[in-house]
């Protein structure tokens, strides 16, 4: 019901009219699996695949049609000009012909029915051909769905990384300034060389720069996940921080069987053939008879009331001259399966590539989070050194400066470890369709 209750608000979203003028708008926090919800009940793609379904589904109605009867009501009024011999059948005996012409009317209507009563099971072929057609249209929305999901989740992951190197950038910031006042001191009261203040203020200087990058790329970032949730209004969102390392054990041989189990991909080729080989077996039916029965009343005449009739009759047809034609049809419905079986195979060595390079970037991606947190660890206590000499005055700025670059830089690729741990997980999620934490 909260799930329901935040998308509901997601998608009407809007400034309130009824705020004080200059008031603040009001940050709702934003979970991982809301913003997921929210991309899948809003992003265009799946309402285009949605549509896809519809049309597919529709084909299946067109195609039992074929089943049901058809019937037609016509009428046809028709006036002339024309001999009064013509119009009577003839010239009467005895009487002498004459050449005059007359208006007449004539009516004509007639209600008719036709029923397919049998051929061969060609219809219900392309029945079951349209069927499979909505099986691969699903399978096709799934994927979408899934691509979708993927890319919120990469979305998402990025704008907690780049928020935790603006707070880096935030805390170099910091740092420097503090690095600059303390140069500045020890300058002022000779204990320090001018050169101490200058570097000091370049490297404040190139951490103030860090900054306003780190801060652009948080606003891009956030664009980027909007436009992957599908939100073109307002996004006052603050985004509950899960960057961090889970607990799996992965085994590649179970994720590829999964994967060859689960992925849409292979579900929609697999309907696509079995809908090529129902329309085989539709087009080579073509060549067999079909039996229909009708049905017509009608009433004609120059005059109300119109003479009445009716007939009723079973047509049988055999195609006679359409073997040309029908063995081409026939051989490129073959061809075409053939090249969705190759597909297939194409497919399920792309989804083996897929799995296995995303099962060994979690595990890269592991790595490299426990040596990233052990190199923050040595630098932290490498600053800390530095400022403990700096401030005695045995140590020198350089050195002080180049401690805050290393925390710096060991900090932000830690966060990248994360960023790309959590990353490697969705992929290897999509790849085999299944949920991993």
């Amino acid at each position: 019901m909260r799930r329901l209750v935040f998308i509901v608000g997601l998608l009407l979203a809007l400034p309130s009219g009824g705020a004080a003028q200059g008031e603040p708008a009001r940050d709702t926090t934003l979970t991982l699996q809301e913003a997921i919800d929210a991309a899948l009940a809003q992003h265009p793609t799946l309402r285009v695949g949605e549509a896809t379904v519809d049309a597919a589904q529709e084909r299946v109605r067109q195609q039992v049609a074929g089943y049901l009867p058809r019937g037609a009501y016509v009428y046809n009024y028709t006036r002339k000009k024309q001999a009064i011999t013509a119009a009577v059948g003839g010239v009467q005996a005895g009487q002498p012909a004459r050449a005059t012409s007359q208006l007449f009317n004539f009516n004509s209507t007639n209600f008719s029915m036709s029923q397919l009563l049998f051929d061969f099971g060609r219809t219900l072929d392309s029945i079951r051909a349209a069927i499979a057609s909505v099986e691969a249209s699903n399978a096709d929305l799934d994927t979408t769905r899934q691509t979708v999901i993927l890319n919120t989740k990469q979305a998402y992951y990025s704008v907690l990384a780049n928020q935790r190197l603006l707070q880096v950038a935030d805390e170099t910031v910091r740092q420097n300034q503090k690095h600059l006042e303390e140069a500045q001191a020890r300058f002022q009261v000779g204990l320090a060389p001018r050169f101490d203040v200058t570097q000091a203020q370049v490297q404040l200087s190139t951490a103030q720069l860090n900054q306003v990058t780190a801060r652009n790329n948080v606003a891009l970032a956030r664009e980027t996940l909007r436009t992957a949730m599908g939100v073109t209004g307002p996004f006052p969102f603050v985004l509950v921080d899960t960057l961090q390392r889970g607990t799996l054990t992965l085994n590649d041989e179970a994720l590829l069987t999964q994967a060859y189990t689960h992925r849409p991909e292979l579900q929609s080729i697999q309907a696509q053939q079995r809908a090529a080989t129902e329309q085989v077996s539709a087009l080579q039916k073509q060549y067999l008879p079909s039996i229909t029965g009708n049905a017509q009343y009608n009433w004609s005449g120059r005059e109300y009331p119109l003479q009445q009739g009716w007939l009723w009759a079973v047509t049988l047809t055999f195609p006679l001259f359409d073997d040309f034609q029908v063995v081409g049809q026939v051989g490129e419905a073959k061809a075409n399966l053939r090249g969705l079986q190759a597909q297939e195979d194409n497919l399920r060595q792309q989804i083996a590539l897929e799995v296995r390079q995303s099962f060994l970037n979690v595990q890269q991606a592991e790595e490299s989070i426990g040596v990233s947190e052990q190199t923050v660890g040595q630098a932290q206590e490498n600053l800390a050194i530095a400022e403990g000499r700096y401030a005695a005055g045995v140590g020198n700025i350089i050195e002080l400066t180049d401690a805050q670059v290393l925390l710096t830089s060991a900090q932000a690729n830690n966060i990248q470890a994360l960023a790309t741990y959590k990353t490697a997980v969705a992929q290897l999620e999509k790849a085999i369709n299944q949920r991993l934490e």
